[in-house]
């Protein structure tokens, strides 16, 4: 029964090896995506820092992903 799952007539090695690439296509692009975020929200969260408090408070009051980012940036440091 598992045999037959896992050797496909013949094909499960091409079945296996497609589902193991897509699965390491995804992983890179999440990677690769997660770490643009984090350069992003890195470099929001200084220009966020850079402001005013005046500036700085409307900002955070306006977005609430402002307030995530800045919350973020400010525990990591």
């Amino acid at each position: 029964m598992i045999q037959n799952l896992i050797f496909m007539n013949g094909y499960g090695f091409f079945v296996w090896l497609s589902f193991a690439i897509t699965l390491l296509a995804c992983v890179i692009v999440y990677y690769k995506t997660y770490r643009t975020l984090q350069k992003y929200e890195k470099a929001f969260a200084k220009e966020l820092k850079n402001l005013s408090a005046q500036e700085r408070k409307k900002v955070l009051e306006k977005s609430k992903v402002a307030v995530q980012v800045f919350a973020s940036y400010n525990k990591s440091i």
